[in-house]
């Protein structure tokens, strides 16, 4: 390689760094405007689809689906120029899905359950492709309550309780400004049930599990 060529190689590798440079900062006020346009407090209205499945033991399990519905809001942090969000969340929900089995300790008995109010706070993190899109992923502690019904021979009897569990999950939030849409799905476990009364404890065997696909719109301020 010449002088001459050694010269213009030089030359073209700092026009490539300046040009890669300038890239990157036109680009980092553009990722944080986007981010930005998601950053605030958040309340809304969640409707969706959700299966729970519940595993009593003894090779017995049953999934059931029904309707969720509840609430959320939270609050959404821009973090620098990155276009990343970090936010907090909470919601409240409940859920039409019931199931039942039969016999499970004896024959001719029956056990129902009954996926009640569901309690959930976590984090999320996100990164906005777009000035309306942002992709995030989440997750937190929630907390369900279970109503079972335990029947045989005419008797029954029945408990309410609560059990604590994780929640992770992930989707796509759209939004104009001043109102906002996302579309995610999530999966709960709530590990095994133990029903707990003073110096009583009752390991029932049964496992609860669910998967939700969530539908929310709300107000963005």
């Amino acid at each position: 390689m010449t002088p001459h060529q050694i010269q213009r190689f030089k030359g073209l590798t700092v026009v490539k760094f300046i040009v890669c440079a300038a890239s990157v900062a036109i680009a980092a006020p553009a990722l944080a405007q986007n981010a930005s346009n998601f950053e605030g407090g958040k309340a809304g209205i969640v409707l969706g689809y959700d299966t729970v499945n519940f595993d009593y033991g003894y090779d017995v399990d049953a999934s059931e689906s029904g309707m969720l519905y509840g609430v959320t809001a939270g609050y959404d942090f821009a973090l620098g120029t990155s276009g990343a969000i970090l936010g907090i969340e909470a919601e409240a929900s409940d859920s039409t899905t019931k199931t039942s089995a039969h016999d499970i300790l004896f024959e001719g008995d029956k056990l129902s359950l009954l996926a009640d109010r569901d309690l959930y706070i976590g984090a999320r993190i996100g990164f906005a492709v777009s000035p309306n899109m942002l992709l995030y992923a989440k997750g937190g502690y929630t907390n369900a309550r279970l109503k079972l019904r335990y029947s045989l021979d005419g008797d029954s009897a029945s408990i309410g309780d609560n059990i604590d569990g994780y929640r992770i999950g992930g989707g796509a939030e759209f939004t104009n400004g001043s109102n906002f849409a996302r579309l995610e799905y999530r999966y709960s476990d709530y590990g095994k049930y133990v029903y707990r009364e003073g110096d009583i404890e009752l390991d029932t065997g049964v496992k609860m599990s669910r998967h939700q696909v969530a539908v929310t719109g709300g107000f963005h301020f």
